[in-house]
């Protein structure tokens, strides 16, 4: 581990440079993911994610001896991801698939028994996204007894989006943090984590979550702080308050958050740096 990225912060931003906003194309998002794996910041970085349906053109795109790790999200049905893993190029190491599994509104129990189904046929790691509404918590329990069987699957939430209303407010995370830490349960979040600290973008008009807030939480979790408690740790927007904590935790490993989605790497890591939680490249 690199003295410059503490261990609490170790792989917490995947590069999801290829899905909106940023869109890059997928040249350009390789490019600049084998930039962010050999930098000095490189233990901050996860894999690269990419749409199912890209891998072909992804192993076009690879050297001859060149191995490459990537999460695979979900734009083909499940039925079809085992197979299409079996046929991907041998230098693509799929590390982990992350599927929606309902749609609001949508029970989410069949999309995920098939997705802790390919989990457990397969080995691989696997993400549900469950969306903040009905049948939440019976999804979690579901993933929670599907781990406690052996299948190698975690939650997913969506913290943002195009439209206000895909923007949980604080104390519906705080209320999803505090039912993943009673189930031992890690997540990963996705869409609109860029800063640090929650902040209205003036772009949107949307208050955005604040990736350090989502750390001050579940570093507070496992504690035994409760809802309301968390909900004001998301919802603050004093940084050296949110920075203090995660400082003083700085050599521990992250709790069951696993991390977060980002179509920029430079932004969190830009604020990580002014928020002096990692050295900025100096030793």
């Amino acid at each position: 581990m690199s003295t410059q990225v503490p261990r609490l912060l170790a792989g917490l931003v995947d590069d999801a440079a290829v899905f909106p906003p940023g869109s890059a194309t997928l040249p350009d998002a390789l490019a600049a993911h084998r930039r962010h794996r050999d930098s000095w910041y490189a233990d901050l970085v996860g894999p690269l994610l990419v749409p199912a349906s890209a891998l072909p053109a992804l192993a076009g795109l690879l050297g001859v001896d060149e191995r490459f790790a990537v999460g695979v999200i979900a734009d083909v049905p499940l039925d079809r991801l085992d197979g299409l893993r079996a046929g991907i190029d041998p230098r693509i190491d799929v590390r982990q698939v992350e599927a929606a599994v309902a749609k609001r509104g949508e029970d989410p129990q069949p999309g995920l028994a098939e997705l802790a189904a390919l989990a457990r046929a397969t080995g691989l790691r696997a993400y549900a996204e469950v969306p903040l509404a009905f049948g939440l918590m019976g999804a979690l329990d579901a993933l929670a007894a599907a781990r406690a069987d052996g299948v190698p699957i975690a939650a997913k939430f969506r913290t943002g989006g195009l439209a206000a209303e895909l923007f949980p407010t604080p104390v519906e995370l705080a209320a999803v943090i505090a039912a993943c830490r009673d189930r031992e349960l890690p997540f990963k979040l996705t869409a609109g984590l860029h800063h640090a600290v929650r902040h209205l973008d003036p772009e949107t008009g949307l208050v955005h979550h604040g990736f350090g807030n989502v750390l001050a939480a579940t570093l507070a979790a496992p504690e035994g702080a409760e809802v309301d408690e968390l909900a004001a740790l998301l919802a603050a927007t004093d940084p050296a308050r949110l920075a203090e904590r995660a400082r003083a935790a700085r050599d521990a490993t992250r709790p069951l958050w696993v991390g977060f989605g980002s179509c920029s790497i430079v932004e969190p890591l830009t604020d990580l740096i002014r928020l002096g939680l990692v050295n900025g490249g100096e030793e």
